[in-house]
């Protein structure tokens, strides 16, 4: 057996590393759009995405922290690779259960994992030979020892995926032949997320721009990524060839390559984009500023134009509304473990915790769910309705609230003096929600943190802070 650990194999990730290149380039969301599908499409993964995840209700909140994590996967400093990868694992291993069918999935399945990989990389693939620059032949091969690696990295070894290239497509093709399935998780991606997709932080105060873009933006991205699958793929799912479809998603992957290839890199760097999505996400400056100004001022046009909202309705919010923007996390309509999982991954993965409070915070949000089973579920279906938390939310003790609070206060207060001074509130927010906010004052005690934390967590109170991270 040739078993490849991570130990041996961590330096593949230095300054000439391939693959730290291609993820730090926009054109990147190309490929990654095309393997997600692809690992829809492999029954583990898509019942895992569709009973957990929150990439429907929340996909811009899932790409930043996409980023995020390849960035700390392909760091120089082998001890941020392995901290992260450790992360993973600590996610994964939480996440498993038994879909409608009785069919039972686990996120740290080996060859569902693998599979992840394998997508990557043959999209990357993919993403070269349609963007104009095929990878020849020891390029390929060294792209695909990087791949290995970061399996070998996660799963402590790298043999799931074949040991070289030729035995790679082998591999490939049995898997989109035998293995994959038209599944409801790649039918959501295609048809759901693509057209109904929520707007991104810049644009989400101006939903007539949002909604007249989307209108044709979602039809198009679904038809380029379909047209990019695997045609032998496309068959077995059914999935259509709309006239004209390939022409355009040529037109796409070539007009990002000769992009990458002629612009600045600043232009077509990921975190510009990031910074254009979400005007907070990266300083003040950079390319693309001058684009943001433009949407700011169409979208002032069209709220002119446009009925303004109820003032009343900004600052207040109801039970009801509440459950939908922030408790609702998976978008199906009801409060179970997995959404409250989700907000425990979310804020875990936003202060990078440690394994130790990673552990206290998953217990606190456990013992707040035990609390709003008790209190809630009524009918005893180990769910809680919009109905069901919109009548006794009000009466809800609270305590696992404040477990979570007192865990977040803890992280918080890296003195230990028992106070959170406005610079370690600061540096919460800047880290966590990556907001550059100046509140904090002469700081916050710990029942001061708590009562803040639980009011918005209970929908009494807004706060613009603890939206950015959860609704």
């Amino acid at each position: 057996m040739n078993q490849t650990t991570a130990e041996e194999t961590v330096d593949v990730f230095g300054p000439d590393s391939m693959l730290r290149r291609l993820v730090n380039e926009a054109r990147w969301s190309l490929a990654v759009a095309r393997a997600t599908v692809l690992e829809a499409a492999h029954p583990q993964i898509g019942m895992a995405l569709i009973g957990n995840s929150t990439f429907v209700t929340h996909p811009w909140r899932r790409l930043r922290n996409t980023v995020v994590s390849t960035q700390r996967m392909l760091d120089p400093d082998r001890h941020v690779r392995g901290r992260e990868a450790a992360r993973l694992n600590r996610l994964h291993a939480r996440i498993s259960g038994t879909d409608p069918h009785g069919r039972r999935y686990d996120a740290m399945d080996a060859e569902a994992r693998a599979w992840v990989v394998a997508t990557l990389f043959e999209s990357a693939v993919t993403m070269y030979r349609l963007s104009g620059e095929s990878l020849d032949g020891p390029a390929m091969e060294r792209l695909y020892a990087e791949f290995r690696t970061v399996l070998a990295l996660i799963e402590g070894d790298s043999d799931r995926l074949p040991a070289t290239l030729r035995e790679f497509w082998d591999y490939y093709d049995d898997m989109i032949d035998h293995r994959l399935e038209n599944t409801e998780a790649v039918r959501v991606i295609l048809y759901r997320l693509f057209a109904n997709v929520p707007a991104p932080p810049l644009l989400r105060g101006h939903p007539a721009v949002w909604a007249a873009g989307r209108a044709v933006a979602g039809p198009v991205a679904a038809a380029i990524t379909i047209a990019s699958l695997p045609e032998s793929f496309c068959r077995r799912a059914a999935l259509p060839d709309l006239p004209g479809a390939r022409a355009l998603m040529h037109g796409a992957y070539l007009a990002t390559g000769l992009a990458t290839r002629l612009l600045p890199d600043g232009w077509t760097h990921v975190g510009s984009f990031m910074s254009l999505l979400d005007p907070d996400h990266a300083g003040g400056s950079g390319p693309w500023q001058n684009v943001r100004r433009r949407a700011d001022q169409a979208a002032a046009l069209l709220r002119l134009l446009s009925p303004a909202p109820d003032e009343m309705d900004q600052v207040t919010r109801s039970a009801d509304r509440f459950f939908a923007e922030v408790l609702d996390q998976t978008g199906d309509g009801y409060l179970a473990w997995p959404d409250l999982a989700a907000m425990a991954r979310e804020v875990a993965t936003r202060l990078d915790l440690g394994e130790q409070d990673e552990e206290r915070l998953y217990d606190a949000y456990a013992a707040w769910w035990r609390e709003l089973q008790t209190e809630l579920d009524t009918d005893g279906d180990g769910r809680v309705t919009r109905r069901e938390y919109a009548a006794s939310a009000a009466l809800l003790p609270g305590s696992g609230l404040i477990k979570i609070a007192d865990v977040l206060f803890d992280v918080t207060d890296v003195d230990d003096d028992q106070m959170i001074d406005a610079q370690e509130y600061r540096t919460l927010f800047r880290t966590a929600f990556h907001r550059d906010l100046t509140g904090g004052g002469d700081g916050y005690s710990r029942s001061a943190f708590v009562r803040r934390f639980v009011s918005f967590m209970s929908g009494q109170q807004h706060s613009v802070a603890y939206d950015s991270l959860l609704s």
